[in-house]
Protein backbone atom coordinates (compact mmCIF):
# COMPACT_ATOMS: atom_id res chain seq x y z
CA UNK A 1 0.00 0.00 0.00
CA UNK A 2 2.58 2.02 0.55
CA UNK A 3 3.84 1.96 -2.57
CA UNK A 4 0.74 2.98 -4.29
CA UNK A 5 0.40 5.87 -2.13
CA UNK A 6 4.10 7.15 -3.72
CA UNK A 7 3.59 6.60 -6.60
CA UNK A 8 0.53 8.61 -8.36
CA UNK A 9 0.71 12.28 -9.76
CA UNK A 10 -0.40 14.99 -8.31
CA UNK A 11 -3.73 15.22 -9.64
CA UNK A 12 -4.83 11.86 -8.02
CA UNK A 13 -4.82 13.44 -4.59
CA UNK A 14 -7.67 15.58 -6.12
CA UNK A 15 -9.83 12.83 -7.68
CA UNK A 16 -12.45 10.65 -5.85
CA UNK A 17 -11.09 6.93 -5.37
CA UNK A 18 -13.77 5.02 -7.44
CA UNK A 19 -17.02 5.19 -9.78
CA UNK A 20 -18.76 7.56 -11.82
CA UNK A 21 -17.61 10.50 -9.53
CA UNK A 22 -14.19 9.56 -10.04
CA UNK A 23 -14.66 9.20 -14.08
CA UNK A 24 -16.58 12.58 -14.33
CA UNK A 25 -13.65 14.50 -12.39
CA UNK A 26 -11.03 13.04 -15.12
CA UNK A 27 -13.48 13.91 -17.48
CA UNK A 28 -13.82 17.28 -16.39
CA UNK A 29 -10.22 17.53 -15.91
CA UNK A 30 -9.06 16.31 -19.35
CA UNK A 31 -11.22 19.04 -20.48
CA UNK A 32 -9.71 21.70 -18.22
CA UNK A 33 -6.41 21.05 -19.42
CA UNK A 34 -7.57 21.46 -23.36
CA UNK A 35 -8.55 24.59 -22.97
CA UNK A 36 -5.14 25.18 -21.12
CA UNK A 37 -3.35 24.26 -24.23
CA UNK A 38 -5.41 25.75 -25.93
CA UNK A 39 -4.90 29.47 -24.16
CA UNK A 40 -0.53 28.28 -23.62
CA UNK A 41 -0.89 27.90 -27.58
CA UNK A 42 -2.43 31.60 -28.49
CA UNK A 43 -0.07 33.10 -25.78
CA UNK A 44 3.09 34.25 -27.73
CA UNK A 45 6.34 35.66 -26.41
CA UNK A 46 7.89 37.36 -29.63
CA UNK A 47 12.07 36.45 -29.24
CA UNK A 48 13.88 37.88 -32.58
CA UNK A 49 11.89 36.63 -35.76
CA UNK A 50 10.25 33.86 -33.76
CA UNK A 51 7.23 33.57 -32.08
CA UNK A 52 7.43 31.52 -28.91
CA UNK A 53 4.06 29.75 -27.60
CA UNK A 54 3.71 28.72 -24.33
CA UNK A 55 2.25 25.55 -25.19
CA UNK A 56 5.19 23.31 -24.75
CA UNK A 57 5.29 24.20 -20.81
CA UNK A 58 1.15 23.55 -20.79
CA UNK A 59 2.13 19.81 -22.20
CA UNK A 60 5.49 19.12 -19.25
CA UNK A 61 2.94 20.65 -16.75
CA UNK A 62 -0.39 18.72 -17.41
CA UNK A 63 1.77 15.61 -18.13
CA UNK A 64 3.49 15.99 -14.78
CA UNK A 65 0.46 16.80 -13.01
CA UNK A 66 -1.99 13.86 -14.67
CA UNK A 67 0.42 11.01 -15.02
CA UNK A 68 0.88 9.04 -18.24
CA UNK A 69 -2.59 7.57 -18.92
CA UNK A 70 -4.71 10.77 -18.06
CA UNK A 71 -1.65 13.03 -19.58
CA UNK A 72 -2.05 11.73 -22.99
CA UNK A 73 -5.66 11.42 -22.96
CA UNK A 74 -5.76 14.76 -22.37
CA UNK A 75 -3.33 15.48 -25.29
CA UNK A 76 -5.43 13.16 -27.29
CA UNK A 77 -8.59 14.78 -27.24
CA UNK A 78 -6.97 18.39 -27.69
CA UNK A 79 -5.74 16.82 -31.21
CA UNK A 80 -9.07 15.53 -31.36
CA UNK A 81 -10.54 18.77 -31.07
CA UNK A 82 -8.38 20.60 -33.61
CA UNK A 83 -9.01 17.78 -36.00
CA UNK A 84 -12.27 17.98 -35.60
CA UNK A 85 -11.82 21.95 -36.98
CA UNK A 86 -11.90 24.00 -33.42
CA UNK A 87 -8.96 26.62 -33.26
CA UNK A 88 -7.03 25.14 -30.88
CA UNK A 89 -3.59 25.27 -32.41
CA UNK A 90 -1.37 27.99 -32.39
CA UNK A 91 -1.97 29.59 -35.90
CA UNK A 92 -5.48 28.81 -36.14
CA UNK A 93 -7.81 29.87 -37.85
CA UNK A 94 -5.87 32.11 -39.64
CA UNK A 95 -3.42 29.08 -41.22
CA UNK A 96 -5.89 26.64 -41.21
CA UNK A 97 -7.79 24.24 -39.44
CA UNK A 98 -8.58 20.46 -38.84
CA UNK A 99 -6.62 17.77 -40.57
CA UNK A 100 -4.97 20.27 -43.17
CA UNK A 101 -3.50 22.45 -40.42
CA UNK A 102 -2.44 19.44 -38.35
CA UNK A 103 -0.47 17.45 -41.81
CA UNK A 104 1.37 20.98 -42.15
CA UNK A 105 4.28 22.46 -40.90
CA UNK A 106 3.63 21.88 -37.22
CA UNK A 107 2.21 18.46 -37.85
CA UNK A 108 5.18 16.86 -36.42
CA UNK A 109 5.39 18.91 -33.04
CA UNK A 110 1.81 18.22 -32.53
CA UNK A 111 2.34 13.90 -32.59
CA UNK A 112 5.54 15.06 -30.78
CA UNK A 113 3.39 16.45 -27.60
CA UNK A 114 1.29 12.88 -27.41
CA UNK A 115 4.95 11.40 -26.59
CA UNK A 116 5.95 14.25 -24.73
CA UNK A 117 2.97 13.75 -22.47
CA UNK A 118 3.58 9.85 -22.38
CA UNK A 119 7.61 10.64 -21.37
CA UNK A 120 6.63 12.77 -18.31
CA UNK A 121 3.79 11.18 -17.62
CA UNK A 122 5.51 8.12 -16.98
CA UNK A 123 7.60 9.58 -15.05
CA UNK A 124 5.40 11.27 -12.80
CA UNK A 125 3.94 8.41 -12.28
CA UNK A 126 6.93 6.51 -10.78
CA UNK A 127 7.34 9.49 -8.26
CA UNK A 128 9.99 11.34 -10.00
CA UNK A 129 7.53 14.34 -9.75
CA UNK A 130 8.87 14.89 -6.14
CA UNK A 131 12.68 15.22 -7.56
CA UNK A 132 13.70 18.12 -9.64
CA UNK A 133 16.87 16.68 -11.21
CA UNK A 134 15.33 13.32 -12.11
CA UNK A 135 12.19 15.75 -13.30
CA UNK A 136 14.37 17.64 -15.53
CA UNK A 137 16.00 14.29 -17.04
CA UNK A 138 12.65 13.10 -18.00
CA UNK A 139 11.44 15.89 -19.17
CA UNK A 140 14.63 17.17 -21.35
CA UNK A 141 14.17 13.28 -22.79
CA UNK A 142 10.72 14.12 -23.89
CA UNK A 143 11.99 18.03 -25.08
CA UNK A 144 14.53 15.96 -27.35
CA UNK A 145 11.95 13.34 -28.67
CA UNK A 146 9.78 16.28 -29.18
CA UNK A 147 11.66 18.34 -30.83
CA UNK A 148 13.00 15.25 -33.07
CA UNK A 149 9.44 14.05 -34.12
CA UNK A 150 8.93 18.30 -35.16
CA UNK A 151 12.59 18.13 -37.28
CA UNK A 152 11.69 15.26 -39.27
CA UNK A 153 8.33 16.04 -40.29
CA UNK A 154 9.57 19.39 -41.07
CA UNK A 155 12.60 18.10 -43.07
CA UNK A 156 10.24 16.17 -45.11
CA UNK A 157 8.07 19.16 -46.27
CA UNK A 158 11.46 21.86 -46.89
CA UNK A 159 14.54 19.72 -45.98
CA UNK A 160 16.81 19.35 -43.29
CA UNK A 161 18.89 22.41 -43.68
CA UNK A 162 16.13 24.55 -43.66
CA UNK A 163 14.09 22.55 -40.76
CA UNK A 164 16.81 23.08 -38.47
CA UNK A 165 17.47 27.01 -39.25
CA UNK A 166 13.81 27.23 -38.89
CA UNK A 167 12.29 24.32 -36.61
CA UNK A 168 14.83 23.57 -34.29
CA UNK A 169 17.71 26.30 -33.57
CA UNK A 170 15.37 29.14 -32.71
CA UNK A 171 12.90 27.29 -29.93
CA UNK A 172 16.00 25.61 -27.98
CA UNK A 173 16.95 28.15 -25.07
CA UNK A 174 13.34 28.82 -25.17
CA UNK A 175 12.97 25.64 -24.59
CA UNK A 176 15.04 24.88 -22.22
CA UNK A 177 13.87 27.66 -20.13
CA UNK A 178 10.80 26.06 -19.66
CA UNK A 179 11.80 22.49 -19.20
CA UNK A 180 13.75 24.25 -16.23
CA UNK A 181 10.57 25.79 -15.15
CA UNK A 182 8.29 23.37 -15.11
CA UNK A 183 10.98 20.95 -13.71
CA UNK A 184 11.09 23.31 -10.61
CA UNK A 185 7.59 23.90 -9.99
CA UNK A 186 5.97 20.63 -9.63
CA UNK A 187 8.20 19.20 -7.26
CA UNK A 188 8.18 22.79 -5.45
CA UNK A 189 4.02 22.11 -5.22
CA UNK A 190 4.89 18.25 -3.76
CA UNK A 191 7.11 20.20 -1.00
CA UNK A 192 4.01 22.14 0.38
CA UNK A 193 1.90 19.24 0.88
CA UNK A 194 1.74 16.75 3.68
CA UNK A 195 4.54 13.74 3.53
CA UNK A 196 1.76 11.52 4.02
CA UNK A 197 0.12 13.09 0.91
Amino acid sequence: MAIATTMRPLVSLALPQEGVARLATQLLLAIAGTLLLTLSAKTKVVLGPVDISMQTLAVLLIATAFGLRLGVATLLLYMAEGAMGLPVFQSTPEKGIGIAYMLGSTGGYLAGFVVMAAIVGWAADRAWDRHPIKLFGAMLVAEIVMMAMGFAWLALLIGPEKSWQFGVLPFIVGDLIKVALAASLVPAVWSLLPKRA
